[in-house]
Parts: C-alpha cells; sequence; structure tokens
C-alpha cells in the first residue's frame, strides 16, 4: 500500500447552520447526502455549465468542527473561496481557505489498517484509493498508522494517469470546459436527480440530448511522452489534444466523433509526430453511464 502527499491540493472550509443547503444550491453533487467519513466528487459551474473548479468534499465531525471540507487543486483554492463568499449573500455560513494549514494524503493500493477521522474512499473510481486531510508534518506519521508506505507524489500521478482520471490544468482547462468533456458524468460527479444548481440547465441538455463530443480519454504511449496541449492528429485532420502523460500511458481530449470515424477509416492517431493508440476503443462508442456515488 501507498501513500503520497498531494502539494498541488488545498482545502476549503464552509461552516454554518446554512451551510448544507447552500452548497447543495451551487454544486453538481447532492451535498444533502454527505455525512462525516463519505466523500462525493463534484463541481462549481459557470451560468454557462463550465467548469470553475471540481473538487472532492466530505463533511466534517462534530469534533473537527463541523461544517464541509473542500478538498481542491490548490491553486484555485483562493479563487473558489472567495466565489462562494461572492454567492452567500444572506446565508448563515463562513468560508475559509485552510490550504496553509491542512492538506490531502492520498493513500491506495490496500486498505489503510487506521483510518483518520478526516478520511474517505475516493468517490470518483475505487482504484485511487482513499483521501485523508491532514497537516503536511503528519503524513509520515498518518501513513504509518495506516501501514503504507509513504511516496513521492509523482507515484500517485502514474497511478491517476493508468486508471484515466482527468486532472484540471493538464488534462482539461478550468472555466473552458464542461463537465461532460471531463467525465464527471462518468466519475459520479453529477447527480441528475437533484434540484437546480449554477450551469445545471447546460448540464442537463447536455445529457439528455447527449450533444457531448468531446472526452477525456485513455491513451496508451509507445516509448515517448508527448507534452501536454500537443494536437492529436488521424491523419492531417486535428481531433483533440495531449494532456498529461506517465509510465507509456495518458490521457487526451478528443471529439469522440472524429476519432470513431478515423478508426472506422483505419487511420493511426499520432501526436507530435508519432503514434498513439486509444487504450480501449470503446471508449469512443460507450454512451455515458448516468450513475452518481
Amino acid at each position: 500500500m501507498k501513500a503520497a502527499f498531494l502539494t498541488d491540493r488545498g482545502v476549503v472550509k464552509v461552516s454554518g447552520e446554512d451551510a448544507r443547503n447552500f452548497l447543495n444550491g451551487l454544486v453538481t453533487t447532492d451535498v444533502t447526502l454527505l455525512r462525516p467519513g463519505l466523500g462525493r466528487f463534484g463541481a462549481l459551474l459557470t451560468p454557462q455549465g463550465k467548469i470553475i473548479a471540481d473538487f472532492l468534499i466530505t463533511e466534517a465531525p462534530d469534533g473537527h468542527g463541523g461544517g464541509f471540507l473542500i478538498d481542491v487543486p490548490r491553486p484555485l483554492a483562493k479563487g473558489l473561496t472567495d466565489k462562494l463568499g461572492f454567492y452567500k449573500l444572506r446565508a448563515k455560513v463562513a468560508v475559509e481557505n485552510l490550504s496553509d494549514s491542512l492538506g490531502v494524503l492520498a493513500v491506495w493500493d490496500g486498505e489503510p489498517a487506521m483510518k483518520p477521522d478526516l478520511s474517505f474512499t475516493d468517490p470518483r473510481n475505487a482504484t485511487l484509493g482513499w483521501r485523508i486531510l491532514i497537516p503536511q508534518e503528519l503524513k509520515q506519521k498518518v501513513a504509518d498508522l495506516c501501514g503504507a508506505d509513504l511516496v513521492d507524489e509523482a507515484a500517485y500521478e502514474v497511478h491517476r494517469i493508468a486508471i484515466g482520471v482527468p486532472r484540471g490544468g493538464l488534462d482539461f482547462m478550468y472555466s473552458n470546459a464542461f463537465p461532460h468533456e471531463t467525465n464527471m458524468d462518468r466519475l459520479h460527479g453529477i447527480d441528475f436527480d437533484k434540484g437546480c444548481y449554477v450551469g445545471q440547465e447546460v448540464v442537463s441538455r447536455m445529457q439528455h440530448r447527449g450533444t457531448a463530443r468531446t472526452r477525456a480519454l485513455r491513451v496508451t504511449l509507445e516509448d515517448f511522452s508527448p507534452e501536454a496541449g500537443i494536437p492529436v492528429v488521424a491523419g492531417d485532420k486535428p481531433v483533440g489534444t495531449m494532456g498529461s502523460t506517465a509510465g507509456g500511458h495518458g490521457i487526451a481530449l478528443l471529439r469522440t466523433d472524429r476519432v470513431a470515424d478515423a478508426l472506422d477509416a483505419g487511420l493511426t492517431l499520432s501526436a507530435g509526430g508519432l503514434a498513439i493508440r486509444l487504450t480501449d476503443p470503446n471508449d469512443v462508442r460507450t454512451p455515458p453511464k448516468q450513475t452518481v456515488a
């Protein structure tokens, strides 16, 4: 079992008597279902339905002051804090950026021997393991208590990429991607049965009309790692861009209809002049799953 402290992650806390309903009216996941020890995947969107920030969220137990803790990319933590503060109006909530004092330990490849209070399984994919919210200085102690070997966070990136879970800023750009394009519908990040939230109309329309044509898909590389942002082409026609890569695996943001046509025509995909291939060609043909965690 492995553990890595993720220095690229921060934590935002939302507390107060209105916190649950406040968040539930803003984000893509159903916050009313949260409880201590459970995590959910979600996002705050623009009114046009594009991702401002995606995150994991859990409820803190009373012994840790209650409220909700949001595990978010650290570069977005301040912006998310400010945006939630903008939305709160007269709601009885407090929003704090705790990223200087609280971070994220990822634990995978096994079941932790001990599960601290602020821990939960990653709701996106069971293979991603557990998330534990702790101060960075406790990473070795907590890893030991969990029975995990503390490794560099690059090992977690290799694991994430092999599974095919997109990371904002590398595999898609914030404020420029719709949730379906980043597979949030397939990673339990959208609750299609909850009430209204910011951007819901656009997300619902894409779901029911099946208009998502771009997807973050797994690709397999042959002894090279193209840089993120390099165009992916089929023949001489662009079909998308490369995202993150590691250990012979990669994620690319691709137009599924164009890639499907290319595969049917026997064309090879390439990035930077070198061939790549879809890890699973069915990824461009399988309809999105309509489930949440």
